[in-house]
C-alpha cells in the first residue's frame, strides 16, 4: 500500500470516527421532530426549571459553533473529493486537505467534550446516568453515511 493511499484511508477513517461522537451529540440537539430537541432531552433528563435555564444558555452558543464547524468540515470534504477525483490528484494538496479536516475534527471533538463537561455540572447523578445511557445507545447503533452507502448500495455489474 502506497503512503499516499494509506494517508487517504487514514483521513477517511478519522473523519468517520470523529464524526460519530459529534453526530451522536448533534442528533440529540438538532434532530427533527414534533418537540424541540433540547426540550425533549431536558424532559428525558427531568431537568428542574433552574437546570433547564442553565442548560438552554449553554446550548445556543454550542449549537452555533457546532453548525459552523460542520459547515467547514463539509467544505473540506468536498475539496478532498474534488481532488481525489481530479484528472491528476495532487498528493501535497490531499495532505493539506487531510490536515485541515483533522484539525477541524479535533476542534469539534474538543468542543463536544467541553459542552458535555459543562452540562455534566448542571446535572445530578441520576441525570448524568440518563444522559450517558442515551449517548451510549446512540454510539452503539451509529453508522456513518459512507458505511450505509457501502452496506446498502446495490452491486454494480
Amino acid at each position: 500500500m502506497s503512503p499516499r493511499f494509506r494517508n487517504i484511508l487514514l483521513a477517511v477513517s478519522l473523519a468517520l470516527n470523529v464524526g460519530f461522537v459529534a453526530t451522536a451529540v448533534q442528533r440529540h440537539w438538532l434532530a427533527g421532530g414534533q418537540e424541540a430537541p433540547a426540550a425533549s432531552l431536558a424532559q428525558r433528563l427531568g431537568l428542574s426549571a433552574g437546570q433547564r435555564a442553565v442548560w438552554m444558555r449553554l446550548e445556543g452558543p454550542f449549537l452555533a459553533d457546532l453548525e459552523g464547524n460542520w459547515a467547514a468540515i463539509r467544505a473540506q470534504r468536498q475539496a478532498l473529493l474534488d481532488e481525489l477525483f481530479a484528472a491528476h490528484p495532487d498528493a501535497a494538496r490531499l495532505d493539506g486537505i487531510q490536515a485541515k479536516i483533522a484539525a477541524l475534527q479535533d476542534e469539534q471533538q474538543k468542543r463536544v467534550i467541553r459542552q458535555l463537561l459543562a452540562e455534566r455540572e448542571v446535572l445530578d447523578a441520576r441525570q448524568r446516568d440518563v444522559l450517558k445511557a442515551l449517548l451510549m445507545r446512540e454510539f452503539a447503533v451509529q453508522e456513518s453515511r459512507a458505511e450505509q452507502l457501502h452496506r446498502h448500495a446495490p452491486a454494480i455489474r
